[in-house]
Order: structure tokens, then sequence, then C-alpha cells
């Protein structure tokens, strides 16, 4: 897919990975549509990808809420007239071991809150706003492409029952979109980063930092700039269909 004037939604678009995307993105002529629930963040990047050239919208939308999702479908096709792609990179994390057991007496639990908020955001967020952005790309005739942004952590890692339970389902949600939606023109694909120095992982301390890149094989963490790179590699390779790629700097964890 030539991606200049192509029309992209991205969710969690307002900073991290998803600004690093919508600048990448934007620099190859895209037009981009963000999502997500901090209007001063999407302001801050709707004003860089604009910069850029091209013609960029931020909605204020809440992936796990289906009127919500609905309603940010609708908008983007009205403003843009189309839609040609989604990045669904929303997401959340609620870290808590399944059980913490103390002298043999189980003295804390995963909450039911914690699994049901990660689960909202990150699989339903993501179920809901890939079955809309399917509509729309069949219903305007557009030949399109769905990514989901899954993680290193998918195949299980201590402390992330809750996460890596989307993490999966996200992956093979892909699987499921690209042979259901081929028939239609529409690809789907995923992206499993490893560690990545997004701000958020950035601002943890030096020495936790030194510790995870010395775990690396590639002994450093992942750009932001990488992953958005994949990004395009997907949308640009139109036999890129119901995989996923791995960035990961050869962690497999």
């Amino acid at each position: 897919m030539e991606l200049k004037d192509k029309v992209i939604v991205i969710t969690g678009g307002g900073r991290g990975l998803g600004r690093s995307m919508a600048l990448e993105l934007a620099g190859q002529g895209a037009k981009i549509a963000l999502a997500d629930l901090n209007a001063e963040d999407l302001d801050v990047t709707v004003g860089l990808c604009m910069e850029k050239g091209v013609e960029a919208r931020g909605y204020i939308a809440n992936v796990a809420d289906e009127a919500s999702v609905e309603k940010l479908f609708n908008d983007v096709v009205a403003d843009f007239g189309t839609l040609h792609g989604l990045v669904n990179n929303a997401g959340i994390t609620r870290d808590g071991l399944f059980i913490k057991v103390k002298d043999g007496k189980v003295v804390k639990k995963m909450t039911l809150d914690q699994w049901n908020l990660v689960m909202d955001v990150n699989l339903t967020g993501t179920f809901l706003c890939g079955r809309e952005a399917a509509i729309k790309m069949i219903e305007t005739g557009s030949q399109g492409c769905i990514i989901n942004i899954s993680s290193v952590s998918r195949s299980g890692n201590m402390g992330q029952t809750n996460y890596t339970a989307t993490k999966a389902g996200a992956q093979a949600m892909a699987v499921t979109w690209a042979k259901e939606l081929a028939r239609y023109g529409v690809r789907a694909a995923s992206i499993a980063p490893g560690y990545i120095g997004t701000e958020m992982v950035l601002s943890m301390k030096p020495e936790a930092l030194e510790k995870i890149a010395a775990g690396i094989p590639a002994k450093r963490l992942g750009t932001p700039e990488e992953i958005a790179k994949t990004v395009t590699f997907i949308f640009q390779n139109d036999y890129i269909n119901g995989r996923c790629i791995e960035v990961d700097g050869a962690l497999r964890i």
C-alpha cells in the first residue's frame, strides 16, 4: 500500500509509541487520525504531524466503550471520506503476581479489577476498533490493513497474567482477521515489541534500566522509531498478512 494520502487511525496516539508511529506515517504522506483520552497529548501530536505537511486530526475516544469506538470511526470517515489503516496501539498494564505466598500462606492475589481493566482496554478495545475499522474499509471499498500491537510478553511473563493474555489475544485476532478479511482486500498483522525506550520506560531508575538492557542480546532497549518503521513496513508490503513481526533485539521471554 502506497501511504501517501492514505487515512490511518492510531489508537493511543497522543504520546509514546503512538506519537512515533504518527510522525513516521505522516512523514510518508499519510493522513493521520489519532485517538486518545488525553486532549493535550492529542493536540501536541496533531500539531507535529501537521508540521510535516499532512492532514491530521485528534479524537477523544475510549477504546473499551463500544459507543465511543463506533463514534470514532464514524467521525473519521465523515472527516476524511475513507479509511485505509488502523494501528491498535492503545494499551495499559496493571502488573502483579497471580498469587503471592509468604511462609506458606497466600498474602496477595491478582484482583479481578486488575484483570478486567487490562482486558477491557487491551483486548476488548482491540476487538472493537478492529471490527469498526474493517466495517469502514469494506463500506468505503478501501484496500486496507489493521495492525495489532502485541508484545514479546505474549508467550508468558512473570507478574503479567492479565497483560500476557491480552497480548496473546491481540496476535491471535490478527491471524483470524487476516483469514476472514482477505477476500475484501483487508489485511491484518501484528507487531511484538520487546523492551522499548518510551517515556514511561525511561522514567525507571537507571539501575533497573541497566538490568533490563543487560538481559537483551542486543544490550540495549529498542526505540519507538524502530517500532514505527515496522508499522510502515507492514502497511507498505501487501503480501504481509496474518503474521507477527517480533522487534525485540533477540529477546525471547
